[in-house]
This record gives C-alpha cells, sequence and structure tokens, in this order.
C-alpha cells in the first residue's frame, strides 16, 4: 500500500478535505481508520455519501487498516488516511505502518481539551500520543488549510508545559 498523505480531523469527509485534501493526497481510496467511526453505521454511511466522485471509502478499525495495510493484493494501492485522533495514528505506527507525515487539521475543543490554535485542542492523551509519533520520527504539520503555513505543534505543545 502506498500512503500518500494522511491527516488528522475529526471532521473527516467535510468540504475541505473533499476540494482539496482529497486531491492533493492523489490517492484512489480514502481509509477511515477509527474503531469509533467504524462501529457508527449512520456515521459511516453519511461519511461514504460525502465523498468526491471516483474516490473510494473505507472505514475500519485501527487493527483491520493495519493488516490491510500488510496485505499483498493492496500493495500499489494508494491511500489517504483519515483519522479522528493521534492515538488511533500511534496505533498504527507502533504496529509498523510507515506513516511518515501526519497533517493536523481539526481536533475540536471538549472538555479536558487545551486549544492551542483556532481549529485544533489536545488533551493530555493527545499530547502523549503527539510526543511519541515525533519519537517515532513522524513529521507532525499543523495545517488546517492546504495555503496556511505549516506549524510545529510539538512547539504548541512544548508551550503548554511550560505554561503551567
Amino acid at each position: 500500500m502506498i500512503i500518500n498523505f494522511a491527516r488528522i480531523d475529526d471532521r473527516l469527509i467535510h468540504g475541505q478535505v473533499t476540494t482539496v485534501w482529497v486531491k492533493k493526497a492523489n490517492a484512489k481510496r480514502i481509509i477511515i481508520c477509527s474503531d469509533e467511526v467504524a462501529h457508527d453505521e449512520i456515521r459511516k454511511t453519511l461519511l461514504k455519501q460525502a465523498a468526491p466522485p471516483g474516490t473510494k471509502v473505507n472505514i475500519c478499525e485501527v487493527d483491520k487498516a493495519v493488516k490491510v495495510y500488510f496485505n499483498p493484493v493492496y500493495e500499489n494501492e494508494t491511500v489517504f488516511y483519515l483519522f479522528v485522533n493521534p492515538t488511533d495514528v500511534l496505533r498504527m505506527v507502533e504496529q509498523n505502518v510507515p506513516i511518515k507525515t501526519l497533517n493536523i487539521g481539526g481536533m475540536a475543543y471538549r472538555e479536558g481539551k487545551t486549544q492551542i490554535t483556532k481549529a485544533v485542542s489536545v488533551g493530555p492523551e493527545d499530547i502523549e500520543a503527539f510526543r511519541k509519533l515525533n519519537e517515532h520520527g513522524v513529521k507532525l504539520e499543523l495545517r488546517v488549510i492546504d495555503s496556511d503555513a505549516s506549524v510545529d505543534i510539538m512547539k504548541k505543545i512544548e508551550g503548554l508545559s511550560s505554561a503551567q
């Protein structure tokens, strides 16, 4: 499997993803890797309907996504991985899926999270996952839209630590 693009965006498939990021990814298939979404039949149906024409969409649990990555049947398939959170990305990386660069686009604010940019809020589990991804050598690029300048999320996270 050829990973053309990997992105965290908790809205998953929406206007910005379908009009910009799918083109940038230049992949034949979007794979949404999330245990939570894989078990939500209504959400799965809506996400598949939101996909741009000509792009296949699969939604699966993280462990299944790992198995699919290593299945030789798909070795020439180009993919765009979409994630809801960094913990799921880390689970794949720790199982040797070679995600080299991760685009962080949107992580909504919820109770227990700290807003670090207009579009990204992180909780303790997110911070820990980003740190581990960084240790694995994954380039972490915070960029909501393609025309935004890339922001080093680790600097934002370290700024949180020093502010507390």
